[in-house]
């Protein structure tokens, strides 16, 4: 087929460029987007795409904040329920990236600035506020939450994806169980502590320490 008999290909644009972003990472991961894959999935050069991300840390960035666009958010900060609706939308995107571990561990090392993502940025602002937090001590601490946040799940996506990591939290649970008092008192005393709780129990109590150490500071 000639060039001229071939249909014109869509407009290329920094919407359509996420897009095909998303839809290559969703299908063989995010190790596998490179400029050069992605160029072929819009059938263009490599060259083009650098008019609409600089570099592969804001094509990252920008897959971030295409995927929190579509985070559930809680209505208007209540200062009977702030905590509760925090908790929500924090594990809500600690979820959203335990489906994309790899996207969690370049996030760790990114300044995100997307408005999807500067708009959930104002919703732990306005909830941390609504709780009496003072100013700089919520500005702070949505930083320190977020960092959490992504942390958590590029750990547990991490985790779930490794080979290597198979039979670990058996072997961690043996050894605990049997750590002699004697050599590991501290440990022997708590040791029905140590791995209790389900995942969601740890992850809001690490949230909840965050949340009353901002409060206390």
């Amino acid at each position: 087929m000639s060039r001229r008999d071939r249909p014109a290909k869509p407009p290329l644009s920094r919407e359509a460029l996420v897009a095909a972003a998303l839809a290559v990472m969703r299908v063989e991961g995010l190790e596998r987007l490179t400029v050069r894959r992605l160029a072929a999935e819009l059938d263009t050069g490599p060259a083009s795409l650098y008019v609409y991300v600089r570099n592969t840390a804001e094509l990252h960035g920008a897959i971030l904040d295409e995927l929190v666009a579509g985070l559930e958010r809680p209505g208007a900060p209540d200062p009977r329920r702030w905590r509760e609706q925090l908790f929500d939308l924090l594990c809500s995107y600690t979820d959203l990236l335990y489906s994309y571990p790899s996207l969690a561990r370049s996030v760790l090392m990114l300044r995100p600035s997307g408005p999807h993502y500067l708009r959930l940025i104002d919703t732990l602002l306005g909830l941390l506020l609504a709780g009496g937090l003072p100013a700089r001590q919520a500005a702070w601490g949505v930083d320190i939450l977020l960092q959490q946040a992504t942390a958590m799940a590029a750990e547990h996506g991490s985790r779930a994806e490794s080979v290597e990591a198979d039979g670990e939290e058996e072997d961690l649970a043996a050894a605990v169980a049997e750590a002699r008092p004697d050599t590991y008192p501290h440990l022997a005393r708590v040791r029905d502590e140590i791995l209790s709780g389900t995942g969601d129990q740890r992850r809001r109590w690490a949230f909840g320490t965050f949340i009353d150490g901002l409060r206390a500071g």
